[in-house]
């Protein structure tokens, strides 16, 4: 997905938050969009993502243009104070996400809020939409008394660099000084610092087979295959007849100044 540095976006479309518009809540996944095939294939998204929407419309935006749904944001509450917790942790989208329904279900208070994703319809990217997104998300957490916004942000152009350490891409810097990817940048240029790399944020695991169907691709070999959209190679073991994607992520948070 493309992101652009600044917004743009013709004031016609209205953004509100889920709980504002709750009838929209069936339809924010109406969105013809660009993730990679296997990235639904996660297992704590397939059970869990579709609820969100459902459980925490407050803390989730939805762009329209009229009666068209163009874009959503999603983001979750969690207690980043439970013991063995952090804010930023290792398993990043994953864990943030399996925290806040567990969390939820013990009517645990939360401490932190984190983004899972903003998508942007294709017929209205490059238009500086995810920008007025993530700002939808920030003005969602900030109305729940957060003082920050934490996300496992997923940097865009990092997957035509599958080999590259995430560290070290993480690292690159337009003279300027911003970050060289450009969803990353929207982040900074937002007020967000980087915090650190989540190496194991999302973990897609299948057969050969499913692997085969999903990309198209042989998996004919064991080792590291490269698939169009993954940030780092699928790793496959022929003798076990399987093959992991572990994906990593960047950790930023955007300071926040809650609503009184």
């Amino acid at each position: 997905m493309a992101f652009t540095d600044a917004p743009s976006v013709a004031d016609a479309l209205t953004i509100t938050t889920l709980a504002e518009r709750p009838s929209l809540i069936p339809r924010v996944y109406e969105l013809d969009d660009t993730w990679p095939v296997f990235v639904p294939h996660d297992l704590v998204a397939s059970a869990l993502l579709d609820e969100v929407v459902v459980r925490f419309p407050q803390y989730c935006a939805v762009a329209t243009d009229g009666d068209r749904v163009v874009a959503r944001a999603l983001a979750v509450p969690f207690d980043a104070l439970a013991e063995g917790r952090e804010e930023t942790p290792d398993q990043g989208w994953d864990r943030v996400l399996s925290w806040a329904f567990r969390d939820l279900r013990r009517a645990c208070t939360p401490t932190a809020a984190s983004a899972l994703e903003i998508t942007v319809d294709t017929g209205y990217l490059g238009r500086g939409l995810s920008y007025r997104m993530l700002g939808a998300l920030r003005d969602a957490a900030a109305a729940q008394g957060h003082r920050a916004l934490l996300a496992p942000v997923r940097p865009t152009a990092k997957h035509l660099q599958p080999h590259l350490p995430m560290a070290e891409y993480v690292g690159r810097r337009r003279p300027d000084g911003l970050p060289e990817d450009p969803w990353l940048r929207v982040h900074v240029k937002a007020g967000a610092s980087i915090v650190k790399v989540a190496p194991a944020s999302m973990t897609v695991s299948a057969s050969l087979d499913q692997w085969r169907r999903w990309t198209g691709l042989p998996f004919d070999r064991d080792g590291d295959t490269v698939v169009p959209g993954a940030l780092v190679p699928v790793h496959a073991d022929l003798a076990h007849d399987r093959a992991v994607y572990v994906e990593p992520n960047v950790w930023v948070s955007h300071p926040l100044h809650p609503a009184s």
